[in-house]
Formats: structure tokens, C-alpha cells, sequence
């Protein structure tokens, strides 16, 4: 098998983004986007907070070639917050392009389930804490494990016993 192409298994393990970039970059360019880098860091490009609210869906080209128009995808809720910051996401996206390439910067509005290409990725709000157990469900929980010698094993019941006693809609006692 010398001078043949090697096997695919000499290469070894190759990175995601490796495999991907080829198939991101021809994915890109067909909406316009010429830095796939806009794409699959926009999360760092314009700042998590914008990142939430809007995703980048096109950029296209005037007749003259000069100044290109980005367009995002956000919810009509989102909108007004995204139109104050437009000059802010204008001047970081030029800063991902390395010169002044987008001129202007359009918001497209849609409902969180709507058209079945390019909705805005909704990321759920972050969950609430536990609330503190109820002290009566730690004192049983206590009661019931205090026979138990070894105080590794009590502590463990302890802890299982006071999630399992202070779970809502459960029989205590």
C-alpha cells in the first residue's frame, strides 16, 4: 500500500471544529458572510448579553460593493433593546472583519416559534436556588438515621432523608 493515500485511522483524532469548518465556511458564504468566525464565535464577537437576543442571518451587498448590511434575527421583544445597541454590534462586528466592511445593521423580527429557518436560540433562564429544607424534615431526618454508628453513613442518610421528606406534594412525617 505505499505511495497510496494514507488510512484514514493514521490521522489520529481530529477536532470538531476541524471536520466542520469547511462545511461552516461553504454555509456561510452562501448567506454572505465571508469571516465564518462571525458564525461560530458571535457569542464573543457582539457580547453574551446581545448573543441571547439576536443571531446574525445575512449580510448582503450593495450593487457598488461598498458597505454590506448585517441583518439579525430577535423577537419583537428584543427589538428596541438591539436598535440602542446597533452602533455598539456595527462596531464589533467590523472589528471581527478587520476593516469597516458592514455599514448598516437590520433587525428581523419573529416570534420565538415562527419560520422554520433561522429562529433566535432562547436559552432558559438560569434556575432558581433550592429553597432551604423545612427544619422539621432535617429533625426527622435526624431521627430516623440516629441509630446508625458510623457518621459517614448517618450523614449521607441525613442529607437523602431531607431531600426525600422536603420534596412539595409529599406525605411528611
Amino acid at each position: 500500500m505505499s505511495g497510496a493515500t494514507p488510512d484514514r485511522r493514521g490521522r489520529g483524532f481530529q477536532s470538531a471544529a476541524r471536520l466542520l469548518k469547511e462545511r461552516i465556511r461553504v454555509a456561510g458564504e452562501s448567506r454572505g458572510f465571508a469571516v465564518s468566525r462571525l458564525l461560530t464565535h458571535w457569542a464573543e464577537v457582539v457580547g453574551e448579553e446581545i448573543a441571547a437576543m439576536a443571531l446574525p442571518v445575512k449580510i448582503g451587498y450593495g450593487r457598488e460593493g461598498i458597505g454590506a448590511t448585517l441583518t439579525l434575527l430577535t423577537t419583537g421583544a428584543a427589538a428596541p433593546v438591539l436598535q440602542m445597541r446597533l452602533p455598539k454590534i456595527r462596531e464589533r462586528v467590523n472589528a471581527c472583519y478587520g476593516y469597516n466592511a458592514i455599514s448598516k445593521v437590520v433587525i428581523t423580527q419573529t416570534a420565538p416559534v415562527g419560520f422554520a429557518e433561522g429562529q433566535v436560540a432562547f436559552r432558559p433562564a438560569p434556575k432558581a436556588p433550592p429553597a432551604p429544607p423545612d427544619p422539621a424534615s432535617i429533625d426527622a431526618a435526624r431521627t430516623l438515621s440516629g441509630e446508625i454508628g458510623d457518621p459517614t453513613l448517618r450523614a449521607a442518610l441525613e442529607a437523602l432523608g431531607e431531600k426525600v421528606l422536603s420534596r412539595p406534594g409529599k406525605r411528611k412525617g
